[in-house]
């Protein structure tokens, strides 16, 4: 059994937390999409946060984007802690759960790797791409595994997309467009300024650069147009740049992102992918204050059908986070990250992010290599 440590406990501590409650019993049958059948126990054991009600248990303070807001808790046998240096120092923790602001990241993170303690770190794994490159060497350095939660990938419209790449049922992706869209939130004081979140071509963006470098591997270079801000992407349109061994060019990808839609586009994602012997569409977002698919998932394929393809997944609002935290889990048993929440594709992800600016600052291509 994995003992899982969370510090900080706003919207996405408690939606790891409520994630992580759920994953599947080691002795029980189960599975989580693409991944396979459940085989490693992992919970939470203690969480770290500094208000006293939320150690307590009242957590109705607690409210997101998505999702249900906080409820009161009984936390059981659940230790709380005011100061994470005591959770830090518990023997009994083997995965540190990282849900703090952004801009806290490399402290705790390089923190947690020296106590010894395996790491999973809420995206983005940065702001800053220096100070992510130096956590990725104090993993290397303490010899623990540093895993990132980009969560995309375990959404069922995403992993579906990705376990058609992985196994080539429909032959090769020749290309691919994504979409990811938000007016500025006013949820969370954390997010009142996109300027401490590394603008939204870093927040939001990063998701889409990640699942691409998933999906498609590293690209060579990328060509962005879009808005800066202070020197910090606001909206971005991208090109990806892809060449094959060969010379020729690799897949077409291209993706659209940022924080300017009017405010009843609280949120918008979907994507087109095209593969060698088929199409998948997704398409759906929060308008006037309601969701709606306008596409939902749909596979098009070369006889002409168009289908709805039964989606992998709980389908529940903290479905992919538990899945997310099980893959981590599974890493710690493992003795290495899964290639889906690694530091390194996490870091390549936000390399690309800063690329994307310097692209648009200078109207060129930036290249990666």
């Amino acid at each position: 059994m994995v003992r899982i440590g969370i510090i900080g406990l706003g919207f996405m501590g408690m939606t790891h937390f409520e994630g992580a409650m759920r994953m599947t019993d080691p002795d029980e049958s189960g599975c989580r999409g693409i991944e396979g059948p459940r085989i490693n126990g992992g919970q939470v054991t203690a969480f770290a946060t500094r208000n006293s009600e939320k150690r307590a248990g009242d957590w109705t303070s607690i409210q997101g984007n998505f999702g249900p807001p906080g409820t009161l808790m009984d936390l059981g046998d659940v230790t709380a802690y005011s100061d994470y240096h005591d959770l830090l120092s518990d023997p009994d923790i083997d995965l540190v759960d990282i849900c703090l602001p952004t801009d806290q990241h490399e402290q705790v993170t390089i923190e947690a790797l020296s106590a010894g303690k395996h790491v999973l770190v809420e995206k983005p794994i940065a702001v800053d791409l220096e100070a992510a490159r130096r956590m990725v060497a104090a993993a290397s350095e303490a010899g623990c595994l540093l895993m990132v939660a980009q969560v995309l990938p375990f959404f069922p419209e995403f992993a579906y997309v990705r376990g058609l790449a992985e196994s080539g049922v429909h032959g090769r992706l020749l290309a691919a467009h994504f979409r990811r869209v938000i007016t500025p939130p006013d949820w969370s004081d954390d997010m009142s300024d996109f300027r401490n979140l590394g603008g939204w071509g870093v927040d939001l963006h990063i998701h889409d650069n990640h699942y691409i470098g998933l999906l498609c591997g590293a690209p060579s270079g990328v060509m962005a147009r879009g808005l800066l801000q202070d020197g910090l992407v606001n909206h971005v349109h991208s090109q990806y740049i892809y060449e094959s061994p060969d010379g020729s060019s690799g897949p077409a990808v291209s993706c659209v992102s940022g924080g300017i839609a009017a405010a009843g586009l609280e949120f918008a994602h979907g994507f087109e992918v095209y593969f060698e012997r088929a199409t998948v569409e997704y398409s759906a977002g929060t308008y006037g204050g309601e969701w709606v698919a306008s596409r939902p998932l749909s596979l098009v394929s070369e006889d002409g059908s168009v289908s709805e393809p039964e989606l992998p997944g709980g389908g529940e609002w903290y479905s992919a986070f538990t899945d997310e935290l099980q893959a981590a889990v599974d890493g710690v048993v493992d003795g290495e990250a899964p290639r889906v929440i690694s530091s390194d594709l996490a870091l390549g992800a936000l390399a690309v992010c800063y690329a994307e600016a310097e692209s648009i600052a200078q109207g060129r291509a930036i290249s990666l290599d």
